[in-house]
């Protein structure tokens, strides 16, 4: 692998090549779009084979939902490129005029949307960031420089050398989308510290990653993506809904952030309840030959099923697993209290059939997002009608939530006259 020296000069040659992107009409991007999804596919068999090879390698290193997480086929490789083409018809941000006025002295401000510049993302074994993050540069008009995890960097290399075939004789330079050869520290601190080349670094990964991101870069950064996401299903609840949504939300893809860590139960309807959830995650799925929830029950839980005793921290913990911390709780407020403490304010849900408790839950939760009766498994830019997203925004500055393709620019003040001097 090559040292930070070369992940220096990727930084340097994408600031060259950012105009072409910054100042790229919508036309000249979505084609460039539908050439990158085309290019994607077509590339297919060598993109499976650097995943085979990444996926060789991590057997017996990796847990079997992060696995899956790397794991890429036919299947997937074509929502890659389906979330590419999905951006097509979005409207462009870049021009928007977002206000104008005009001063007493004639003077016409307007307040428009622009791009970042260059954007960095540290991200890892996940192949479909590769292409969602260059997507949305570039329909958002930005350079991109992709620092991937050592699992996933040879099907990261794949894609990346589709996308950037795509963009040959199209007027924007292939060197806007970069990918990092150095999967080792030195290169993240090199990101961390490329103050002048960097606009924006953005995260994505578990919570050591963002935390030593947060803590030692030196240019602008965007917290995502840390989910200790809850389902509450309140003393109301329609109990075969919630049965349905915590399914959902745990096992559906249990390695992504928005899948639920945690399912904390009103004591009313406990004893109706658990035993529904037990039966579902684990009963049911162990006689499907699937991988059982393991269950991690407080004291009230634990007197009412089996499962293996909770202890304090995993009420703190994104497990990014088969495993569900459950607790009671004697109240809406309660809950709502136990989420303030140990929630990462990504997305949170409530089941409910009383709108006044679900409105307060809605009001008194602060998470980036918040449902009533659905699965927390919504929260990305795909199922929110962005296109793909750049990450989960868990701050409240700049992007909260889905970052589509609004939340990937900047704006600017354009000030017209007619020789007025202060």
């Amino acid at each position: 692998m090559n040292t930070g020296n070369s992940t220096l000069a990727l930084l340097e040659q994408a600031n060259r090549a950012k105009k072409t992107i910054n100042t790229a009409d919508t036309a000249a991007k979505n084609r460039a779009l539908a050439a990158m999804a085309d290019a994607l596919e077509a590339a297919q068999e060598d993109i499976l084979a650097a995943n085979r090879a990444d996926m060789a390698d991590a057997a017996g290193i990796l847990s079997e939902a992060m696995l899956d997480r790397l794991l890429l086929d036919g299947a997937r490789i074509k929502a890659m490129a389906d979330g590419i083409r999905a951006l097509i018809p979005l409207p462009d941000p870049v021009g928007t005029v977002l206000e104008t006025r005009t001063l007493p002295n004639g003077l016409v401000i307007r307040k428009i949307r622009v791009a970042l510049g260059v954007i960095g993302i540290i991200y890892e074994s996940r192949p479909n960031v590769t292409s969602d993050a260059a997507a949305l540069a570039l329909k958002s008009g930005s350079a991109v420089v992709l620092r991937s995890g050592r699992e996933a960097w040879r099907t990261a290399a794949a894609v990346v050398a589709a996308l950037k075939s795509a963009l040959d004789g199209s007027g924007i330079s292939p060197d806007c989308i970069g990918l990092v050869s150095d999967t080792g520290r030195d290169s993240a601190h090199t990101m961390m510290k490329a103050a002048g080349l960097l606009d924006l670094l953005i995260p994505r990964g578990g919570a050591g990653l963002i935390r030593a991101v947060v803590e030692n870069a030196c240019v602008p950064v965007i917290e995502t993506g840390t989910g200790i996401c809850h389902i509450y299903v309140d003393k109301d609840a329609d109990l075969a809904m919630a049965l349905d949504i915590a399914d959902n939300a745990k096992t559906s893809r249990p390695s992504v952030c928005n899948a639920a860590e945690v399912c904390l139960v009103h004591r009313d309807i406990a004893a109706a309840f658990l035993p529904m959830l037990r039966r579902r995650l684990v009963e049911e799925r162990q006689a499907r030959g699937l991988v059982p929830v393991e269950l991690r029950l407080d004291t009230g839980a634990a007197a009412l099923i089996g499962g293996t005793p909770a202890q304090p921290e995993d009420f703190d913990t994104e497990f990014a697993d088969y495993i569900l911390a459950v607790k009671t709780v004697g109240s809406a407020d309660e809950a709502i209290a136990h989420i303030d403490t140990h929630g990462t304010r990504h997305s949170d849900a409530i089941v409910t059939a009383n709108p006044d408790t679900a409105r307060r839950f809605a009001e008194q939760t602060d998470s980036a997002a918040v449902y009533i009766n659905a699965s927390t498994r919504f929260t990305d830019g795909g199922q929110f009608g962005l296109g793909c997203e750049m990450g989960i925004a868990t701050q409240k500055l700049h992007a909260r939530g889905p970052m589509g393709l609004a939340e990937m620019t900047t704006y600017k003040y354009v000030v017209e006259g007619e020789g007025q001097v202060r």
